[in-house]
């Protein structure tokens, strides 16, 4: 395995000290975030599919560092029935042409979460049971048989005309994929080009095992992100792991997202990693920052080192 980092956290450098800091932190790849929900400046399809010049350029100041391109992330809603669905499946589409022009073989996104009935103007997260009320199998059915996977069938075939291998999509919250067993349901229906990028993070909160996940998952595991989760002592006991806190209200929270080994120690994340490759992955893993409770800095200087101290070489 390889160790990567995703460049959203690093948006506000300029392209060039962006990738300065990832050779100084000793990674050997970025995974390039622009378009859907990233407001990361560095790689945008759309910028750089107008202009090829930029493109060459930018290619040149990565390959004269010695790094390389894990993976293309352009993670949003796509199957949001309003404005923003329509951007984001722009954008995604143009991610995929753009890596297909620099042969850039895995991307990474997530699902996307439709309305739950037809006229509906929101996104639905069903995740309460199907046996009340008596509507919900077929908003399930609806959400799933009428809207994702007609789009997902689509954005496969198009990922095939540009030379896409991988579509890694994120087990996050409120999208139709958020896990190992709704993945597998958009995978047998659509083929093994989808599979998941597997973040522990989410995980965790969720109250499952990343570890059994990834026995679970198997060759469906297409991309890893390092990424930490820790349960808040007495806090999730009073309120439950379902948080609709801000992220930022670190002191107040059930859960935090935080640097690698602030969760869970470097014995679990060795294992982890060990049961990843066991599994057959042997490819990148993405650092994802996202530790509110330290600064950015202190955060991926203490997720790196943990990261290069257990991920399988």
């Amino acid at each position: 395995m390889k160790l990567s980092i995703c460049t959203d956290v690093m948006g506000n450098y300029a392209f060039t000290e962006m990738l300065d800091k990832c050779v100084a932190l000793g990674v050997e790849g970025i995974e390039m975030t622009g378009g859907g929900w990233s407001p990361a400046p560095h790689f945008r399809a759309e910028e750089l599919l107008a202009d090829k010049g930029l493109l060459k350029q930018k290619l040149k100041e990565i390959e004269a560092r010695g790094l390389q391109i894990a993976a293309l992330n352009c993670s949003g809603n796509p199957l949001d029935p309003g404005e923003l669905g329509r951007k984001h499946r722009k954008e995604i589409e143009e991610t995929f042409t753009l890596a297909g022009e620099i042969g850039v073989k895995k991307i990474v996104t997530m699902s996307g979460l439709p309305e739950a009935a037809p006229g509906d103007t929101v996104p639905n997260w069903l995740v309460y049971t199907k046996s009340w009320p008596v509507e919900m199998p077929e908003r399930d059915r609806y959400q799933w048989e009428e809207r994702a996977y007609p789009y997902w069938h689509g954005l496969v075939k198009h990922a095939g005309s540009v030379g896409v291998e991988k579509i890694a999509l994120e087990n996050f919250s409120a999208m139709l994929v958020w896990n190992p067993e709704t993945l597998l349901r958009l995978r047998n229906e659509v083929g093994p080009m989808v599979g998941m990028n597997l973040d522990p993070s989410h995980l965790f909160w969720m109250g499952a095992s990343p570890i059994a996940a990834a026995r679970a998952l198997g060759d469906a595991i297409h991309h890893v992100h390092g990424k930490d989760t820790r349960i808040e002592r007495g806090l999730a006991d009073v309120n439950g792991l379902l948080e609709l806190k801000e992220v930022t209200d670190v002191a107040n929270r059930c859960w935090n997202y935080v640097a690698v080994g602030a969760g869970h120690d470097l014995q679990w994340w060795k294992e982890f990693f060990s049961v990843v490759g066991m599994m057959g992955y042997n490819d990148w893993v993405s650092l994802e920052m996202e530790d509110f409770t330290m600064s950015t800095e202190a955060g991926i200087q203490s997720s790196i080192d943990a990261l290069q101290a257990t991920i399988i070489r």
